[in-house]
C-alpha cells in the first residue's frame, strides 16, 4: 500500500505526519474553532474545489474526529504533539483527495469497494492487526473512520501511476488541480497546483518516505 502522494505504506511504518504533511506540537485540547473564509464570495468556506465548498464545519468535524481518536490512544500526548498543524494538514488532504478522485475518473481508473476491502485486509495482516493499522493511520492524522477513504485514494493513485507512469501522473495531478480552480482560505496559504498543497507546506504530489521522515 502506498500513500496517495508517495512513500511506503503506513503499515510498513511510514511516518507520523501524512500525505500530507509536517507535524508540529500542541497540548491535548479540543481543536480551535476555525474562522470563515476571507473571500466574501464563499462565506464559511475553508476551501472551494470545482465550485464546491469544503466548509469550515466539515473541516472542523474531520479535525475533531482525529482529536477524539488521539485522546483514546495510549500515545495521546505524542500524537497531539506531532499534529499541531492538524487543521491545515487535514484541509490539504481533503483537497488532494478530490483532485486524485477527479484524475482517476478522467483517466478511467475505477476502484471498487471490494478493492478497498481486500487492500485493508492485506494491510491489517502486514501491520499486525486492525488496531495496529488504525494506530499507524492515526499517526498520519487520519481517524479510523477515514481509513477506507484514504485507501481508496491510495489505490486510485497507484492505479494511475501504473497506467500512466510517475512523470505523467505528476502532470495529470497538476493539470487536474488547475482545472478544478482551487481556492483556499488565506489562513492556510495559497494553493499551488503543481505541488498539490498550500504554499505554507512543502508537500509535492509524489514524495518518498525519506522526504516524509525528514519533515516529521
Amino acid at each position: 500500500m502506498q500513500h496517495p502522494f508517495g512513500g511506503r505504506p503506513p503499515y510498513r511504518r511510514q511516518t507520523r505526519a501524512t500525505l500530507a504533511i509536517p507535524a508540529a506540537s500542541a497540548l491535548l485540547l479540543a481543536a480551535p474553532l476555525l474562522t470563515a473564509c476571507g473571500n466574501d464570495a464563499h462565506p464559511g468556506a475553508a476551501a472551494v474545489v470545482d465550485g464546491s465548498r469544503i466548509t469550515v464545519s466539515q473541516l472542523q468535524a474531520r479535525v475533531n474526529d482525529v482529536r477524539d481518536a488521539q485522546q483514546g490512544s495510549a500515545k495521546s500526548e505524542q500524537l497531539v504533539a506531532n499534529s499541531g498543524q492538524l487543521s491545515q494538514n487535514t484541509l490539504i488532504r481533503m483537497i488532494q483527495f478530490r483532485v486524485i478522485e477527479r484524475a482517476g475518473k478522467d483517466n478511467e481508473v475505477r476502484v471498487t469497494r471490494r478493492d478497498v476491502q481486500q487492500y485493508r485486509k492485506a494491510a491489517e495482516t502486514q501491520s499486525g492487526g486492525g488496531a495496529a493499522l488504525r494506530g499507524l493511520y492515526l499517526e498520519q492524522g487520519i481517524a479510523p473512520d477515514g481509513i477506507d477513504d484514504a485507501m481508496r485514494m491510495e489505490l486510485t493513485r497507484n492505479a494511475l501511476v501504473t497506467k500512466l507512469g510517475t512523470a505523467k501522473v505528476n502532470e495529470v495531478f497538476a493539470s487536474t488541480s488547475k482545472k478544478l480552480g482551487i481556492e483556499v482560505n488565506p489562513r492556510y496559504g495559497t494553493w499551488d497546483d503543481r505541488r498539490g498543497t498550500a504554499v505554507l507546506t512543502k508537500e509535492a504530489w509524489l514524495r518518498t518516505s525519506e522526504d516524509v521522515n525528514r519533515q516529521a
